[in-house]
């Protein structure tokens, strides 16, 4: 087997691979990136992580896993992450050989032809019926995110106080 030397930077476009993942399987699931990191990965060496979401409500619980198991850090976004997510990795591609992007949407297709053009590898890993087939022409490789990636999410249950009137 081959020793694969690369430094690799993962961006994930959060409400893309969320929506996915929920149309996928009907029901309120998120990516377990505690599995599916270390699968992209391999055998090299992970040199960033950024989780971009639009919103400013990112769960605070997913930002301080991300961090403390990846190093890796969570960008709210003012509108989609396609634009952060795509300034990001111009900025990071000096940096290192291949860039993972999760998702599949096809507003990345011009950023995958850039960076392939400036030798950074680039693989995509999505939700394969909601991936544009172009997006995986340009990659170098596509990962599919599947089932086996999830986990089911459950909201908090918020306690309720009802008072009960006394009669007089």
């Amino acid at each position: 087997m081959i020793q694969i030397d690369q430094c690799v930077a993962i961006l994930i476009d959060g409400n893309n691979i969320e929506r996915s993942l929920q149309n996928l399987l009907n029901r309120n699931v998120l990516c377990n990136f505690d599995t599916l990191v270390p699968r992209l990965l391999g055998d090299r060496a992970l040199n960033r992580l950024v989780y971009f979401r639009e919103g400013k409500d990112i769960s605070s619980k997913l930002a301080e896993r991300l961090h403390e198991n990846f190093h890796g850090s969570v960008i709210p976004c003012h509108k989609s992450a396609d634009i952060p997510l795509t300034i990001f990795a111009t900025q990071v591609a000096q940096k290192v050989d291949t860039i993972i992007i999760l998702s599949g949407d096809s507003d990345y297709v011009e950023l995958v032809r850039y960076l392939k053009s400036r030798g950074v590898r680039v693989e995509i890993a999505a939700v394969e019926k909601n991936t544009a087939t172009v997006l995986t022409e340009e990659a170098d490789h596509f990962t599919p995110i599947t089932k086996d990636d999830v986990f089911e999410y459950s909201a908090p249950r918020r306690s309720t106080t009802t008072k009960s009137k006394r009669k007089k």
